[in-house]
């Protein structure tokens, strides 16, 4: 038997180094009660920008907007930072594997990524979301299928799926060719709906589904952002602006933990991974069930690059 946390808690947006401090608190409380796994939600260091427009329109974008834009890349973590080595120590510290969605820049483009790290390691896995949603895409760049990878832990081997990144019927499938049995999603869907999802993906694929969402609240956000707030309705500022749903599910699509809703805590489950063995009997969906005589996937993994730079002296 393995246990594992899903953490649903309010980041401190804009401010990573205060929400790893917050995040260290958390393991300190998972590794208590017992838990070698904690996944975190979407965005939480860094922030989810819900509800902000960042001042734009269709043709235009007010300094305003830029400014908050600024705001939000200055929050942001770079692997090898001082964010993520705290984060790596508090990791160590706790002995609990962790995955964590982080707001990563990497030179002037930001990327919204899940990262797994690992006691004694630091970062083992690294995931870029591939497609951002709606206007997620003014604000983050598209990810690429070099970090479609999944993590082998004592746990279990573990694939990150980032929010509607899970309506992708191909990345589903490419994350169940390649072994996963703890199938994490970081997420910032709090609808309802979204549970139907989870229990789909975990019969599916016949996994562990540990979907980890923020309960964050108006007031957590810096007041600029609260002025610049555009979402429909009156909100308080004590108002959830995301309310939660986060859950565990098993490989028979039993719902072991959650949802929860409007409220910060951490969900526990003991996964008995032989149901992992068990599960496949009558379904596999990459195996005796995939009909690759009809079907076939190709999966590009190669690291892409804007621009190589050659030279005659190197030849590179």
């Amino acid at each position: 038997m393995s246990k594992v946390a899903v953490i649903q808690a309010a980041s401190i947006p804009f401010d990573s180094a205060s929400s790893v401090e917050k995040a260290a608190a958390i393991l300190q409380r998972v590794a208590a009660n017992g838990a070698t796994l904690a996944v975190f939600p979407e965005a939480f260091l860094g922030g989810y920008p819900k509800g902000i427009s960042f001042g734009s329109v269709i043709g235009n974008r007010r300094p305003e907007g830029r400014a908050l834009y600024q705001m939000y890349v200055e929050g942001a973590v770079t692997l090898g930072g001082p964010e993520l080595e705290a984060l790596a120590d508090a990791v160590t510290q706790t002995g609990v594997y962790t995955v964590m969605g982080v707001i990563e820049k990497m030179g002037r483009t930001l990327y919204c990524t899940a990262l797994t790290l690992a006691p004694g390691q630091g970062v083992v896995g690294i995931h870029r979301k591939l497609m951002p949603t709606g206007q997620e895409r003014l604000v983050w760049g598209f990810g690429d299928g070099s970090t479609l990878g999944t993590v082998d832990t004592p746990m279990g081997r573990i694939g990150k799926v980032i929010c509607w990144e899970n309506y992708m019927p191909a990345l589903r499938q490419t994350m169940y060719a390649q072994g996963t049995e703890l199938y994490c999603t970081p997420t910032a869907d709090d609808r309802p709906t979204w549970a139907s999802s989870m229990i789909h993906i975990a019969v599916e694929g016949r996994v562990f589904v540990l979907s980890a969402c923020q309960a964050i609240r108006l007031n957590n956000y810096p007041e600029s952002f609260q002025k610049e707030f555009a979402l429909p309705g009156e909100f308080a500022p004590d108002s959830y602006v995301m309310h939660g749903g986060s859950m565990i599910v098993s490989p028979t699509g039993e719902v072991l933990a959650g949802p929860v809703f409007d409220e910060e805590t951490e969900l526990y489950a003991e996964l008995d991974m032989d149901l992992l063995k068990q599960a496949n009997l009558d379904f596999d969906v990459y195996g005796h069930y995939s009909r690759p005589d009809i079907f076939s996937l190709h999966v590009d993994t190669r690291a892409k690059q804007v621009v190589k730079l050659q030279t005659e002296d190197s030849g590179e």
